[in-house]
């Protein structure tokens, strides 16, 4: 029998300590990127500034190639204010984003470390915290299955799932 492998959120309480133990414009950029938007590591390093709407605080990723036409998805993202005032930042200092994969790993795990979260830390788990958050706040399925850039809704039902703190915390404040 295989077992599907849970992926699990960091709590809200975590999420913050993670935020306040950024300290380096890499470290905000690399977390608060990953928490806010969403994105998998290799496209928030791949933002380009072309493809940024500054007016609108969005951002238009394309995504992976369908198997069948070839044809990439694009998916608009929207920039919360720090996020937004972040890539402005990185055009400012650096004129791109210069962060490799390995460099978004290596930071998200050393704030994990700083903020002393004993779990597993890693941008995907960010982008899992990131899809919890959002339905938590109101967010449709669907809306978070065209933010996310999933080709089915089954792949976004994945994230679901909630942490045991997280669910007897809505069970006590819808149900008693």
């Amino acid at each position: 029998m295989a077992y599907a492998f849970k992926r699990e959120p960091l709590t809200q309480a975590e999420a913050t300590k993670l935020v306040d133990s950024c300290q380096t414009l890499q470290e905000k950029f690399c977390v608060w990127g990953l928490l806010d938007t969403g994105l998998r590591e290799h496209e928030l390093i791949g933002i380009k500034r072309e493809n940024v709407d500054w007016q609108k605080g969005s951002v238009i990723i394309w995504g992976k190639a369908n198997p069948k036409t070839g044809e990439k998805t694009r998916r608009v993202i929207p920039l919360t204010p720090r996020v937004k005032i972040l890539l402005e930042q990185m055009y400012t200092v650096h004129n791109g984003i210069p962060y490799s994969l390995k460099t978004v790993w290596r930071v998200v795990h050393r704030v994990a470390n700083k903020a002393m979260i004993m779990r597993k830390c890693s941008p995907h788990v960010l982008r899992h915290t990131f899809a919890v958050a959002s339905l938590q706040a109101g967010l449709s399925l669907p809306a978070l299955k065209a933010i996310l850039g999933h080709r089915r809704l089954a792949t976004t039902e994945i994230y679901l799932n909630m942490g045991n703190e997280e669910a007897l915390a809505e069970f006590r404040r819808k149900i008693g």
